[in-house]
């Protein structure tokens, strides 16, 4: 499939290219910059949907019509999905061809009623990578990447997938089966929050009790509020500064502002019936004189002052321009209204994207959540009309209008705000150095108030750091699982190893039962024989009691539990424990004089206690209460498979790996490398991910608690001293990954997805898929480090 073939629109169908003459196109082309719903209205322009299908392709894009849908059902508002689908359906119903798109729309409306924090920001980024993850009649990675480029190289040749053909069944069928997979993937609306909850970020609930409260929030603890929390410093520290230099009437009275009485309500002009009394005690030439002068003093009562009778809103323009600095001058701006020391009216806060969406910003969660409000529009003329002729035709607003300084050259913004210049007050501009411009409208005419230049760099300088949630505080241990999506590395030190029905078992130092396995097969021929041979283990016990000293066996018995059985000859005691149930007897062996020379052994569904060639065999019972007898030696085949075990199990000899288990300081050096106890992690050699020796300051050093480590910016290590960290990014784009914590050795990166690096990781039996260890590193790893990097930058 090639570029014309997956963006070309078709007759009678539910959606068609449109050319916008007064917005630039991307890649410097103009034309069939819009798709719409024919008779319905616009889904998005081409410059979003191109951004979402970049995010879109290292996992492959679905068809281009499913994801327009879903695109679509994401707006807020007013949608209509279900009448173009349906039409699209019966027109295309011909001969053998039946298509119904029932389940399409029941799939569409689940979209539709999720709550708004999946659908904005960097959310709905996540929410379209959980859908269209390995979706039905999806193009492959590789060809959309081959698309991508295609398009932005000749990005004119679109011209011929705009020109409608007659769409065959396999269109109309390649959209509608992919939705209609989904609705089976996702039955309920629940099922997709579910589905992406672990990789998004979402608001805290508020406690169903809440408690009165007895001190009031100034105005001032609310703006520190905001520059303490690292996701609301920089719309924070920029709300002092702009009320230092605002010239905006906070608080309007009624014309009659004088107060009643006295000397300042006193005049030289004024009716005959309002001249003071005293006037007329002058003699008559001197009153005379004064009258003819304008010096007699006439009183000016004025009627009492009112309060200002007009409601004020602010509108925040959230469309594709106001994008990234202009946005959070943009809040900064609405917030220093709002919250102004002077204002002491109510105010009403609308984001305009694609309608005007009232939104809160009255606390800092608030100001977190509407931040992220993001519209695929390039400008909001239609939202803003909207506001002003449809949704509060009243005459009594006082509103502000916040938007980029840019789109005040755009016809359709001027025309609006021309046309509503009688409620449109104030027009406030932003620009990504800083500068802010204020306009009133007055009789008619727009008049430049002040311009306010803020020091970005000066004030954005020192973000807060990041608090430890309560719930740390206290000193206790992040929770660990008690395995990941890649193995463990093998522990060199072992109290014993076992070969069990084929596979292979190690009881670990640190008291825990590990699985691991030997192979010849590898994808990687590059790597060393170690690691083609060589693999890292499971956990499937932990905090086992027992005493290293002695020998020991495994089994499982009738339940599939785990039965370990020691034997210390210097104690003449057997004993035997259940490893899932912790079921655990004994039995001391001092009347049957064993000699030293036995080892405990596991044949037949039994342990014994065993000498080559001898025929005097100690039988311990694997089922039930433990209990010990002696048995002859019958059968030869017990000293064979006891050689051949042995053999086997000593190929583990030299399976074990140096693991890093003390952390304790992690951080980011000069080279731009994470840091772990003194060990930088990169790359020694091609395609590889190893720890060495730091040789660099560390710049950057995360705030330890326990065994979390947090960066300024909120993202977190947490470290396992199993050998393995698990890496937690404050951006939502970037899913958990993990990696293992070795000394010298290949290394691996691996999400609950995707694998890449030494397949010494990868566990035998896994859906993981397989990529090169250099995209990892670069998705994953390196995105992780620029993300703490660029903080408050």
């Amino acid at each position: 499939m090639d570029l014309t073939e997956y963006f070309q629109s078709y007759e009678n169908y539910f959606w068609q290219w449109e050319t916008d003459e007064d917005i630039a196109g991307d890649s410097g082309y103009h034309d069939h910059n819009l798709i719409s719903i024919p008779g319905v209205g616009a889904i998005a322009y081409r410059a979003y949907v191109m951004e979402i299908l970049k995010e879109l392709q290292p996992q492959g894009w679905p068809p281009f019509g499913a994801l327009l849908m879903v695109l679509y059902a994401m707006h807020d508002g007013y949608t209509d999905f279900a009448g173009p689908l349906k039409h699209a359906a019966n027109f295309h119903s011909i001969g053998n061809f039946d298509f119904t798109a029932d389940k399409s729309i029941e799939f569409l409306e689940k979209l539709k009623s999720l709550n708004k924090t999946y659908k904005q920001g960097q959310n709905r980024i996540v929410l379209l990578q959980t859908l269209f993850q390995n979706a039905h009649n999806r193009i492959a990675p590789g060809r959309a990447e081959m698309i991508l480029t295609t398009y932005y190289k000749r990005p004119h040749m679109l011209a011929a997938s705009a020109e409608k053909k007659y769409a065959g069944p396999s269109a109309i069928n390649r959209d509608l089966s992919t939705l209609n997979l989904l609705n089976e993937k996702f039955p309920t609306t629940q099922s997709i929050v579910d589905a992406i909850r672990d990789h998004i970020e979402e608001p805290e609930l508020d406690d169903e009790v809440v408690e009165q409260e007895t001190t009031v929030e100034t105005d001032k603890d609310f703006i520190r509020q905001l520059i303490e929390e690292p996701k609301t410093f920089q719309v924070g520290s920029l709300i002092k500064r702009i009320w230092s230099g605002l010239r905006i009437p906070m608080r309007h009275l009624s014309p009659g502002q004088q107060p009643i009485g006295g000397i300042s309500d006193m005049a030289n002009k004024g009716d005959l019936h309002r001249m003071l009394l005293s006037e007329f005690a002058n003699e008559d030439d001197v009153f005379m004189n004064r009258v003819a002068n304008n010096e007699v003093l006439y009183i000016q009562r004025e009627i009492p002052p009112e309060e200002n009778i007009f409601e004020r809103i602010i509108l925040i323009d959230t469309s594709l321009r106001n994008w990234g600095t202009p946005k959070v001058l943009a809040f900064a701006s609405a917030i220093a209204v709002i919250r102004h020391p002077k204002a002491h009216s109510e105010c009403k806060v609308f984001a305009l994207g694609q309608a005007g969406i009232p939104i809160c910003l009255d606390k800092p969660e608030n100001v977190i959540e509407n931040l992220n409000q993001v519209s695929p529009v390039l400008e909001v003329s239609e939202a803003l009309g909207k506001f002003f002729n449809e949704e509060h035709t009243e005459k009594d607003l006082e509103v502000f209008f916040i938007t980029h300084q840019e789109n005040l050259a755009d016809e359709k913004i001027r025309k609006v705000i021309h046309e509503n210049r009688d409620r449109l007050k104030f027009l406030i501009t932003t620009a990504s150095d800083g500068e802010l411009n204020f306009y009133k409208h007055h009789k008619g005419a727009r008049k430049h108030i002040q311009k306010i230049k803020l020091p970005l760099q000066e004030l954005w300088a020192n973000p807060p750091q990041r608090k430890l949630k309560a719930n740390t505080v206290n000193g206790k241990k992040t929770d660990l699982p008690q395995n990941y999506p890649i193995l463990f590395p093998t522990p060199s030190n072992k109290i014993a190893q076992f070969l069990y029905e084929g596979e292979f078992y190690i009881l670990s130092s640190k008291k825990q039962l590990l699985k691991t396995y030997l192979s010849d097969n590898y994808y990687d021929r590059n790597s060393y024989d170690y690691y083609k041979i060589y693999h890292g283990c499971e956990v499937l016990a932990e905090d086992i009691s027992v005493k290293p000293k002695g020998e020991f066996a495994l089994a499982r018995n009738r339940q599939q539990h785990f039965i370990l059985c020691h034997y210390q000859p210097d104690k003449k005691l057997i004993s035997k424990l259940n490893l899932n149930t912790k079921e655990y007897s004994e039995q001391n062996l001092t009347g049957f004089n064993i000699p030293y020379s036995y080892d405990l052994i596991y044949f037949g569904k039994n342990f014994y206690l065993h000498q080559p060639k001898n025929s005097s065999l100690y039988k311990i019972n694997l089922e039930g209460n433990l209990s010990v007898e002696s048995v002859l030696n019958n059968d030869l085949e017990i000293d064979k498979n006891i050689a051949k075990a042995e053999a086997e199990v000593d190929k583990l000899n030299h399976s074990g790996m140096k693991i890093i288990s003390n952390f304790s300081k992690i951080g980011i050096n000069e080279n731009n490398n994470l840091v772990v106890s003194g060990n930088e992690l990169g790359s020694l050699y091609d395609n590889s991910l190893n720890f060495y020796k730091n040789r660099f300051t560390i710049k950057i050093l995360a705030e330890q608690n326990k065994n979390k480590f947090t960066f300024q910016d909120g993202s977190e290590i947490i470290t396992d001293s199993r050998g393995m960290l698990t890496f937690k990014s404050s951006s939502t784009g970037i899913p958990a990954f993990y990696i293992p914590s070795t000394e010298n050795g290949f290394l691996a990166l691996a999400t609950g997805t995707e694998y890449g690096g030494s397949e010494y990781y990868l566990p035998q039996q896994t859906l993981l898929k397989v990529k090169t260890l250099e995209e990892m590193y670069s998705q994953y790893l390196t995105a992780f480090i620029d993300q703490i990097l660029n903080y408050g930058v």
